[in-house]
């Protein structure tokens, strides 16, 4: 059986020398607004445009506790109601590397109250918008998140 790439002992790379698992979540207030972060120059790339919530699941972990892990590093904050909505590939070039990531996309329903931006190195600036007030520049593979959204009625 081959070994299992880990970062810790080797120089193996997520999503580039191997495919990398992100857990990620439409973070909604249950009455249509999601919201959405800034990536900033610490995130892992496409620094400068706005995102949905997410990140590398780790060895031996559930899928629910990376989305919970997440949540809590990122905007320090617990769920209210979770949602499975999708799974998708994310390929694309970063510098001269191309990546392959699978996603498992989530609906989290959270207290608006709650928030907070739990990691200001990697995030500038976090919001909430509706399908009429989205940011820009937007993630190159936010239009399948959105397109999940707008299907489970979670963004109007």
């Amino acid at each position: 059986m081959p070994s299992i790439p880990n970062n810790s002992s080797n120089n193996s790379r997520r999503g580039i020398d191997y495919i990398g698992v992100s857990v990620c979540a439409i973070v909604h207030d249950g009455h249509g607004k999601i919201l959405m972060m800034k990536r900033g120059a610490k995130a892992r790339d496409e620094h400068g445009r706005w995102d949905i919530m997410g990140g590398s699941m780790e060895f031996g972990e559930l899928i629910e506790e990376t989305l919970r892990r997440e949540l809590y590093e990122e905007l320090r904050t617990k769920p209210l109601r979770i949602q499975f909505l999708t799974a998708y590939e994310a390929h694309r070039q970063h510098k001269s590397d191309k990546t392959h990531w699978i996603a498992l996309l989530h609906g989290v329903e959270v207290d608006p109250k709650t928030i907070m931006l739990g990691e200001p190195d990697k995030f500038d600036e976090i919001g909430w918008f509706t399908a009429a007030t989205l940011p820009s520049p937007l993630h190159s593979q936010f239009h399948k998140a959105l397109k999940a959204a707008l299907v489970a009625g979670i963004l109007i």
